[in-house]
Protein backbone atom coordinates (compact mmCIF):
# COMPACT_ATOMS: atom_id res chain seq x y z
CA UNK A 1 0.00 0.00 0.00
CA UNK A 2 1.37 3.29 -0.87
CA UNK A 3 2.89 5.99 2.00
CA UNK A 4 -0.23 8.29 3.24
CA UNK A 5 1.63 11.41 1.54
CA UNK A 6 1.51 9.63 -1.55
CA UNK A 7 -2.24 9.17 -2.21
CA UNK A 8 -4.16 11.65 -4.24
CA UNK A 9 -6.63 14.25 -3.01
CA UNK A 10 -10.05 13.31 -4.38
CA UNK A 11 -13.54 14.82 -3.52
CA UNK A 12 -15.57 13.32 -0.79
CA UNK A 13 -18.24 10.92 -2.35
CA UNK A 14 -21.80 12.85 -2.30
CA UNK A 15 -24.69 11.35 -0.09
CA UNK A 16 -28.99 12.68 0.32
CA UNK A 17 -31.10 12.11 3.18
CA UNK A 18 -33.26 9.65 3.10
CA UNK A 19 -36.80 10.48 1.10
CA UNK A 20 -38.89 9.13 3.90
CA UNK A 21 -37.74 10.53 6.41
CA UNK A 22 -39.22 13.70 8.86
CA UNK A 23 -38.07 16.32 6.08
CA UNK A 24 -39.20 13.72 3.28
CA UNK A 25 -42.42 13.85 1.05
CA UNK A 26 -44.55 13.61 3.91
CA UNK A 27 -44.59 16.53 5.88
CA UNK A 28 -45.35 19.85 4.90
CA UNK A 29 -42.39 22.15 5.64
CA UNK A 30 -42.14 25.61 5.54
CA UNK A 31 -39.01 27.94 5.11
CA UNK A 32 -39.39 30.84 6.89
CA UNK A 33 -38.12 34.26 7.52
CA UNK A 34 -39.40 35.68 10.73
CA UNK A 35 -37.31 34.63 13.40
CA UNK A 36 -40.97 35.24 16.13
CA UNK A 37 -41.65 31.92 13.81
CA UNK A 38 -38.85 30.18 15.29
CA UNK A 39 -39.13 30.74 18.90
CA UNK A 40 -42.36 28.26 19.22
CA UNK A 41 -45.81 28.52 17.95
CA UNK A 42 -49.44 28.02 19.10
CA UNK A 43 -52.58 27.26 17.46
CA UNK A 44 -56.38 26.96 17.45
CA UNK A 45 -56.58 23.33 16.05
CA UNK A 46 -59.08 22.50 13.23
CA UNK A 47 -60.83 19.34 12.82
CA UNK A 48 -60.49 17.96 16.21
CA UNK A 49 -63.99 18.40 18.04
CA UNK A 50 -66.33 15.52 17.09
CA UNK A 51 -69.20 15.93 14.74
CA UNK A 52 -73.22 14.71 15.89
CA UNK A 53 -76.01 13.18 14.88
CA UNK A 54 -79.47 14.91 15.21
CA UNK A 55 -82.52 13.71 14.37
CA UNK A 56 -85.64 15.59 13.43
CA UNK A 57 -88.12 13.51 14.71
CA UNK A 58 -87.11 10.41 16.80
CA UNK A 59 -88.87 7.25 17.43
CA UNK A 60 -92.05 8.48 15.11
CA UNK A 61 -92.59 11.81 17.62
CA UNK A 62 -93.88 14.47 15.91
CA UNK A 63 -91.61 16.69 18.97
CA UNK A 64 -88.16 18.06 16.76
CA UNK A 65 -85.68 16.28 19.50
CA UNK A 66 -83.19 17.05 21.17
CA UNK A 67 -83.49 20.66 22.30
CA UNK A 68 -79.70 21.17 22.57
CA UNK A 69 -77.45 20.89 19.99
CA UNK A 70 -73.69 20.16 21.64
CA UNK A 71 -71.11 23.06 20.95
CA UNK A 72 -67.27 22.78 21.42
CA UNK A 73 -65.04 25.16 22.59
CA UNK A 74 -61.69 25.22 20.49
CA UNK A 75 -59.10 24.11 22.54
CA UNK A 76 -54.83 25.74 21.89
CA UNK A 77 -52.29 24.08 20.26
CA UNK A 78 -48.75 24.85 21.13
CA UNK A 79 -45.17 23.73 19.67
CA UNK A 80 -41.22 24.25 20.99
CA UNK A 81 -38.36 25.24 19.06
CA UNK A 82 -35.02 22.69 18.72
CA UNK A 83 -32.14 24.12 17.08
CA UNK A 84 -30.05 21.22 15.51
CA UNK A 85 -26.58 21.93 15.04
CA UNK A 86 -23.10 20.33 13.18
CA UNK A 87 -19.59 21.13 14.67
CA UNK A 88 -16.31 20.00 13.15
CA UNK A 89 -12.55 20.70 13.88
CA UNK A 90 -9.43 20.35 12.19
CA UNK A 91 -5.74 21.74 12.78
CA UNK A 92 -5.22 25.24 10.41
CA UNK A 93 -2.62 23.94 8.24
CA UNK A 94 -4.12 22.77 5.05
CA UNK A 95 -7.75 23.61 6.06
CA UNK A 96 -9.08 26.95 5.21
CA UNK A 97 -12.28 28.36 7.02
CA UNK A 98 -14.49 27.91 3.37
CA UNK A 99 -13.37 24.49 3.34
CA UNK A 100 -14.39 23.58 7.37
CA UNK A 101 -17.52 26.01 6.72
CA UNK A 102 -18.72 23.38 3.53
CA UNK A 103 -17.96 20.65 5.30
CA UNK A 104 -20.18 21.76 8.33
CA UNK A 105 -23.25 22.48 6.23
CA UNK A 106 -22.92 19.49 4.38
CA UNK A 107 -22.98 17.63 7.70
CA UNK A 108 -25.47 19.44 9.03
CA UNK A 109 -27.78 19.15 5.57
CA UNK A 110 -27.36 14.69 5.90
CA UNK A 111 -27.33 14.34 9.72
CA UNK A 112 -30.45 17.41 10.69
CA UNK A 113 -33.38 14.69 9.62
CA UNK A 114 -32.16 12.21 12.06
CA UNK A 115 -31.07 14.27 15.16
CA UNK A 116 -34.36 15.96 14.30
CA UNK A 117 -36.30 12.68 14.70
CA UNK A 118 -34.64 11.48 17.90
CA UNK A 119 -35.31 15.12 19.50
CA UNK A 120 -39.22 14.83 18.22
CA UNK A 121 -39.83 10.85 19.69
CA UNK A 122 -37.78 11.95 22.76
CA UNK A 123 -39.35 15.31 23.75
CA UNK A 124 -42.52 15.23 21.44
CA UNK A 125 -44.51 12.11 20.71
CA UNK A 126 -43.64 9.71 23.91
CA UNK A 127 -44.57 12.48 26.33
CA UNK A 128 -47.85 13.18 23.94
CA UNK A 129 -49.19 9.99 22.85
CA UNK A 130 -51.72 7.81 24.90
CA UNK A 131 -49.83 3.86 24.80
CA UNK A 132 -52.46 1.47 23.25
CA UNK A 133 -50.04 -1.70 23.61
CA UNK A 134 -52.23 -4.40 25.33
CA UNK A 135 -50.16 -5.62 27.83
CA UNK A 136 -47.65 -7.28 25.40
CA UNK A 137 -45.74 -6.63 21.43
CA UNK A 138 -48.41 -7.37 19.03
CA UNK A 139 -47.43 -8.04 15.42
CA UNK A 140 -46.90 -4.90 12.83
CA UNK A 141 -49.72 -5.30 10.98
CA UNK A 142 -52.15 -5.74 13.86
CA UNK A 143 -49.91 -2.55 15.49
CA UNK A 144 -50.47 -0.33 12.75
CA UNK A 145 -54.05 -1.70 12.78
CA UNK A 146 -55.02 -0.03 16.37
CA UNK A 147 -52.52 2.93 15.49
CA UNK A 148 -54.69 3.60 12.84
CA UNK A 149 -58.24 2.75 14.16
CA UNK A 150 -57.55 5.54 16.78
CA UNK A 151 -56.46 8.32 14.10
CA UNK A 152 -60.02 7.50 12.56
CA UNK A 153 -61.75 7.83 15.99
CA UNK A 154 -59.84 10.58 17.12
CA UNK A 155 -59.18 12.61 14.31
CA UNK A 156 -60.89 11.49 11.41
CA UNK A 157 -58.55 12.27 8.39
CA UNK A 158 -55.63 11.49 6.77
CA UNK A 159 -52.48 11.63 9.30
CA UNK A 160 -49.11 9.99 9.69
CA UNK A 161 -47.27 6.98 11.28
CA UNK A 162 -44.07 7.31 12.45
CA UNK A 163 -41.81 4.11 12.26
CA UNK A 164 -38.39 3.50 12.77
CA UNK A 165 -36.40 2.82 9.34
CA UNK A 166 -35.27 -1.24 10.31
CA UNK A 167 -39.16 -1.99 10.75
CA UNK A 168 -39.32 -0.48 6.63
CA UNK A 169 -39.36 -3.83 5.17
CA UNK A 170 -41.70 -5.76 7.47
CA UNK A 171 -44.15 -2.98 6.46
CA UNK A 172 -43.51 -3.74 2.66
CA UNK A 173 -43.36 -7.79 3.79
CA UNK A 174 -46.85 -7.31 4.96
CA UNK A 175 -48.08 -5.11 2.67
CA UNK A 176 -48.99 -3.14 5.15
CA UNK A 177 -47.11 0.01 3.35
CA UNK A 178 -46.87 0.57 -0.38
CA UNK A 179 -45.25 3.12 -2.24
CA UNK A 180 -46.08 4.48 -5.96
CA UNK A 181 -43.53 6.35 -8.37
CA UNK A 182 -46.33 9.06 -8.22
CA UNK A 183 -46.04 9.53 -4.84
CA UNK A 184 -42.92 10.45 -2.27
CA UNK A 185 -44.86 9.63 0.46
CA UNK A 186 -45.67 5.80 1.56
CA UNK A 187 -49.06 5.18 2.19
CA UNK A 188 -51.15 2.34 4.19
CA UNK A 189 -54.73 0.90 2.81
CA UNK A 190 -56.11 3.86 4.29
CA UNK A 191 -53.91 6.83 3.19
CA UNK A 192 -52.20 7.22 5.85
CA UNK A 193 -48.51 8.85 5.30
CA UNK A 194 -45.59 6.70 6.70
CA UNK A 195 -42.44 8.24 7.64
CA UNK A 196 -39.50 5.87 8.03
CA UNK A 197 -36.95 7.84 10.89
CA UNK A 198 -33.50 6.70 11.02
CA UNK A 199 -34.03 9.21 14.46
CA UNK A 200 -36.61 6.48 15.72
CA UNK A 201 -34.10 4.22 16.28
CA UNK A 202 -33.93 6.13 19.80
CA UNK A 203 -37.67 3.60 20.36
CA UNK A 204 -38.89 5.09 23.43
CA UNK A 205 -42.35 5.22 24.39
CA UNK A 206 -45.33 4.24 26.75
CA UNK A 207 -45.84 5.99 30.00
CA UNK A 208 -42.44 6.62 31.09
CA UNK A 209 -40.79 6.53 27.72
CA UNK A 210 -38.85 3.71 28.52
CA UNK A 211 -36.72 2.16 25.45
CA UNK A 212 -38.85 -1.19 23.82
CA UNK A 213 -36.84 -4.50 24.43
CA UNK A 214 -34.51 -5.90 21.62
CA UNK A 215 -36.82 -7.03 18.63
CA UNK A 216 -39.48 -5.01 19.43
CA UNK A 217 -40.22 -1.03 18.44
CA UNK A 218 -42.36 1.30 19.49
CA UNK A 219 -45.01 2.77 16.43
CA UNK A 220 -46.53 6.25 16.66
CA UNK A 221 -49.34 7.99 14.66
CA UNK A 222 -50.30 11.56 14.48
CA UNK A 223 -52.31 14.03 12.93
CA UNK A 224 -50.48 15.94 9.70
CA UNK A 225 -47.31 17.67 10.72
CA UNK A 226 -46.10 21.00 9.82
CA UNK A 227 -41.93 21.84 10.26
CA UNK A 228 -41.28 25.35 10.20
CA UNK A 229 -37.30 25.56 9.67
CA UNK A 230 -34.84 28.65 9.14
CA UNK A 231 -32.09 28.87 6.85
CA UNK A 232 -28.93 26.83 7.85
CA UNK A 233 -26.20 29.58 9.96
CA UNK A 234 -22.47 29.35 10.28
CA UNK A 235 -20.94 29.78 13.74
CA UNK A 236 -18.64 31.98 13.45
CA UNK A 237 -19.43 34.24 10.83
CA UNK A 238 -15.40 35.12 9.87
CA UNK A 239 -11.75 32.67 9.33
CA UNK A 240 -10.44 34.90 12.12
CA UNK A 241 -12.89 33.77 14.65
CA UNK A 242 -13.01 30.05 14.34
CA UNK A 243 -9.03 30.02 15.03
CA UNK A 244 -8.49 28.79 18.46
CA UNK A 245 -4.90 30.11 19.09
CA UNK A 246 -4.16 28.20 22.24
CA UNK A 247 -4.43 24.58 20.52
CA UNK A 248 -4.28 25.86 16.90
CA UNK A 249 -7.60 24.47 15.91
CA UNK A 250 -10.10 25.35 14.07
CA UNK A 251 -14.03 25.50 14.61
CA UNK A 252 -16.65 25.87 12.66
CA UNK A 253 -20.78 24.65 13.48
CA UNK A 254 -24.03 25.10 11.24
CA UNK A 255 -27.01 25.22 12.58
CA UNK A 256 -30.77 25.65 12.02
CA UNK A 257 -33.68 26.16 14.44
CA UNK A 258 -36.96 24.16 13.87
CA UNK A 259 -40.53 23.82 15.31
CA UNK A 260 -42.68 20.96 14.50
CA UNK A 261 -46.57 21.40 14.91
CA UNK A 262 -48.71 18.51 15.59
CA UNK A 263 -52.00 18.66 14.25
CA UNK A 264 -54.48 18.43 17.15
CA UNK A 265 -51.70 18.29 19.57
CA UNK A 266 -52.69 14.45 20.15
CA UNK A 267 -50.88 11.12 19.09
CA UNK A 268 -50.56 7.37 20.01
CA UNK A 269 -48.43 4.59 20.79
CA UNK A 270 -47.98 0.74 20.18
CA UNK A 271 -45.27 -1.70 20.72
CA UNK A 272 -44.64 -4.17 18.19
CA UNK A 273 -42.57 -6.92 16.97
CA UNK A 274 -39.95 -7.32 15.01
CA UNK A 275 -40.33 -10.70 13.98
CA UNK A 276 -41.62 -11.33 10.17
CA UNK A 277 -45.41 -11.75 10.32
Amino acid sequence: MPAAGLRKRVDPIPGNPSPYGILGGCVEIEDVADVHELLGTEWMPLSCAAAHDWEWCPDGSSTPGPTMKTFERPGVCSASPITIYAGVTCGTVGWPYDEAVQHARETLRMGEQRALEEWFMRDVLCDMSVDLTPGAAVPVAQGVAALEGWLAENYGGQGLLHVPAAAAALMGCCNVVTRTRDTQCPETLMGNGVIFGAGYALNVGGADCTQAPDGEAWLYVTGPLRVRREAPAIVPGTDAESFRITTNDRFVLAERSFVIEVACCEAAAIRVSLCPC
